[in-house]
């Protein structure tokens, strides 16, 4: 596992308040490998018609919920099954999960209320690990 990924599984992690690990994992491959990142996400959610849920993700206000139904959709059913087969569980399970708390960890990726560029993201994660922001 990179350093990349251990950071955002952290990231992951401290959005659970430390539970969840298998979850938290699920997240990190989610945020790795949807094509364009986070960034892609975040587009998705916005072209998929959950702009201003996922806008709340990334800005300093309060975090909107998202359904497991909602996430599937806009992710698809291909990407969440990847998703489920690699952890070997039900895609539903995958959904609702990520849905309880993507929220989350896209708002600790997202400190500033942007989304970083570039390598902005490592440096985020690595800055909250030094500050103990991540597991304290």
């Amino acid at each position: 596992m990179g350093l990349f990924d251990q950071v955002v599984g952290g990231l992951a992690a401290n959005a659970l308040g430390g539970k969840g690990n298998g979850l938290a994992d699920m997240a990190m491959q989610l945020v790795n490998q949807y094509p364009g990142g986070l960034g892609g996400l975040v587009q998705a959610f916005q072209q998929g018609g959950l702009g201003e849920i996922v806008n709340s993700w990334v800005s300093t206000g309060k975090n909107l919920p998202v359904s497991g139904d909602q996430l599937s959709s806009v992710l698809g059913s291909d990407f969440i099954g990847k998703l489920a087969g690699q952890a070997g569980v039900a895609p539903q399970e995958v959904s609702n999960g990520l849905a309880d708390f993507l929220p989350g960890l896209v708002d600790q990726l997202t400190p500033g209320g942007k989304l970083p560029e570039g390598g902005d993201l490592l440096a985020q994660g690595l800055g909250m690990l030094k500050k103990g922001g991540l597991f304290g």
